[in-house]
């Protein structure tokens, strides 16, 4: 009887947990393809734009979107960007291929040629925007260069690890790095994404034509290192060490973020991405 009570006791909390790292797994799957869909679409925005508009003479288009971006006499800060942007666009339209165990099972030589684009795009990337940073600076200032200075630089770190991990054939550490690279490229998209939804729900509170308001100060920074933070929870989430807790936990924000993800995603394909790869104002 008592061996009967321990089993009942022991068999609901087995089956929770069961439960809880299904919803683990299919909450990362499902966060993942959107994330996919979604840069993927922006990557290709951002290759087409700003881009196409620096190899057709029409970079002054870039201030439409993104005020005092484009300068005539700045050539070595629109350089700068020119090249992150495009190599942007690559580590996004990259990333999800990258990252499928199918793909890296199955076509390792792929995988391999395909990783040194990508790794070699996210360098490029971190380079550029700092270029243009050391040259030219940010609209909003000091606050606004040290925080994407910093963002250019853990792009570099980023894409150096995933490179070294690779060739000294530590999967686990490489997989990780390429994560991270990853959370750190999707920046530029989520950047746009978050000021929309914060200029409808607030009418622009914190925000100055500067870009030097409470709202800027905190985006200066707040693009990209809750991607990272994300991407840490999942890693630890997965690991079967991780206890019942922690994946709940993860788990919980995966299908949150995903639900933001989507509703964004559809808002501003048809309200600004597409649009302005088809030469219409925004």
């Amino acid at each position: 009887m008592a061996h009967g009570g321990i089993l009942r006791e022991v068999a609901p909390r087995d089956g929770t947990t069961m439960k809880v790292e299904r919803m683990f797994r299919w909450s990362g799957q499902a966060l993942w393809v959107v994330t996919w869909i979604s840069s993927g679409l922006f990557g290709i925005y951002m290759l087409v734009f700003y881009a196409g508009s620096l190899a057709t003479g029409h970079a002054a288009r870039w201030n439409q979107v993104l005020p005092g971006l484009y300068s005539e006499s700045g050539r070595v800060s629109t350089a700068g960007m020119g090249m992150h942007f495009a190599a942007g666009g690559v580590i996004l339209a990259l990333g999800f291929i990258q990252l499928l165990g199918a793909v890296r099972a199955r076509t390792p030589a792929l995988h391999r040629w395909l990783g040194r684009i990508y790794v070699a795009a996210g360098a490029v990337a971190g380079i550029g925007g700092l270029l243009f940073i050391a040259f030219t600076g940010t609209i909003g200032g000091r606050v606004m260069d040290v925080g994407f200075g910093v963002y250019g630089a853990l792009m570099l770190v980023a894409a150096a690890q995933t490179y070294r991990y690779a060739r000294m054939r530590v999967t686990a550490l490489h997989r990780a790095w390429a994560l991270r690279l990853f959370a750190l490229a999707i920046g530029s998209w989520l950047y746009r994404m978050e000021y929309g939804f914060w200029f409808m729900a607030t009418h622009r509170l914190g925000h100055t034509n500067d870009f030097r308001g409470l709202f800027d100060v905190i985006m200066a920074f707040f693009f990209y290192l809750p991607n990272l933070l994300v991407v840490e929870l999942y890693l630890r989430g997965g690991s079967r060490r991780a206890g019942f807790g922690l994946k709940l936990a993860a788990a919980s924000v995966m299908v949150m973020a995903t639900c933001m993800l989507m509703l964004a995603t559809y808002f501003f394909a048809t309200m600004y991405w597409w649009p302005a790869m088809m030469g219409r104002p925004v």
